[in-house]
């Protein structure tokens, strides 16, 4: 399987649904059809 990229812009949209919005880690992982773990390491180093 391809790994898939994500632009920085996406990263940081993504952590900041995360940190503002409140929503979980698993809900934003499927809202943005990527895998919790992608958006949890995103968390973490973001």
């Amino acid at each position: 399987m391809k790994r898939r990229k994500f632009s920085r812009e996406f990263k940081v949209e993504a952590v900041k649904l995360l940190r503002e919005r409140g929503v979980s880690v698993a809900q934003a992982s499927r809202d943005l059809d990527v895998h919790t773990n992608q958006r949890r390491s995103e968390e973490q180093y973001g």
